[in-house]
This record gives structure tokens, sequence and C-alpha cells, in this order.
């Protein structure tokens, strides 16, 4: 069936942001006063839980730390502030291919999405510092959209019935092995790009995986080429 739509995932997928989301907790932690400190291996293992409150949760409780409620909403604002403001600068740039194929797509008249677990202050943040139009993607669905993270579906779900289109007719665009079960899991085939903190996930389940879209062509994406 051909391709209608195109569904991105943002972190890990639009840009490499990972490491601008770790500085970030660990400037909130410093600044309450945590002497918590997320290192690169340590954020590794901590990125395969979704979202990053329930990340703040896991954490704590493995570490036998209680955590209020409020502890967490005020650790995860202060973290947004301080990510968003770097990312709007134009610190965290696209990925390769990204920018290209965006085009290359709407010219084609393909519609876009989003679909991630991230806030939409962060995705509208991320927008601006690489140029992308938040006017593109006909649908965004963030984590206050969709509060079931992945790798249950609801994000993709919520897209497509805002898209009002098959599973069959659209295609996501993912980082992740929980990205790719969350696609797959609302009937969605996926493409994997895996990122930074991603390139061990077990993805073999794809409909394809590159190392970025740099060299692939819209054909080659959907299929038709």
């Amino acid at each position: 069936m051909k391709i209608k739509a195109l569904i991105f995932d943002v972190d890990g997928t639009l840009a490499e942001t990972e490491e601008a989301h770790r500085n970030a907790f660990n400037r909130a932690f410093g600044e309450t006063g945590l002497d918590w400190h997320w290192d690169p291996g340590l954020y590794r293992s901590l990125l395969k839980v979704s979202g990053g409150k329930e990340r703040l949760r896991a954490f704590a409780e493995s570490r036998q730390h209680p955590v209020t409620d409020v502890l967490v909403l005020a650790l995860h604002r202060r973290k947004t502030e301080i990510y968003t403001a770097q990312v709007a600068t134009g610190a965290v740039p696209l990925r390769p291919g990204i920018a290209r194929l965006l085009g290359e797509a709407r010219q084609a008249g393909l519609r876009l999405a989003i679909a991630t677990t991230t806030t939409r202050a962060n995705v509208i943040a991320l927008m601006a510092g690489t140029g992308i139009e938040p006017g593109w993607f006909e649908t965004m669905a963030c984590s206050d959209d969709a509060p079931l993270k992945k790798p249950h579906p609801q994000v993709y779900e919520t897209v497509l019935s805002r898209l009002n289109l098959p599973p069959e007719q659209c295609l996501a665009i993912e980082d992740s092995a929980n990205g790719l079960r969350a696609a797959q899991a609302a009937g969605l085939a996926a493409i994997i790009t895996p990122s930074l903190y991603t390139a061990g996930d077990d993805v073999s389940a794809a409909k394809a995986v590159w190392p970025d879209l740099g060299a692939v062509s819209l054909a080659m994406l959907t299929g038709e080429g």
C-alpha cells in the first residue's frame, strides 16, 4: 500500500539530543543540591525507561532514594528549562539527511507527523534551533497527549487517529527498540537509524536499519525505489 504519511520520533531521530538531555539533568541535580550524576553509561541504561519523569522515579527507586512527586516535577521542570534554552540556540544540529528528506517529503505531498514521549516544549525548542517549522507537521503528539510512554503504542495510535489513516499507509522513523516496539504495536512499519545511546538496541525486526538518513532517498525510505 502506498505510503501517505511519515511519522517521526524526535530524540535521537531528528537530532542527537540525548547528551543535551543528560547534561541538563545533571545541572538540575546540582542546582537542587542532589549528589546524583548520570554518566554516559548510566544514562544509556536509564534510557530503557521512556519519559523524563519516569526515568527520574526509576533512578531514585534503584538507589532506594525516596522522592516525592513534587520533587520529580520540580527537577523535570528545571531540566526542561535548561535543555530548551540550550537547543533553541542551535547547539544540537539535525542528523544527516533529516532536513533534505523533510523537504522532499513535503514537495512530494506526503503528510508529516511527530510521535514522541518528550514534551512539546522540548520539540518546539529543537525546531527553533534547527530551522524546522512546526507547521510542516500536520500533528505532533507529545508526552502531554499520550501519558503511556513507548514501548506502549499510545502515542502512535494518537497520531494515526488524528491523521485518519490506516497504519499501512504510514511509516515510522525511529532510533530505538522502544520506539520500534511502539510503532509495531500500533501496526506501523518502522525505519530505524540508531543513535549514540541506542546503537546496541535489538532492532532486527525493523523494515530497514541505516546508520543515518544521509544517503537515503525518499524513494528508498518509502520503499518505492
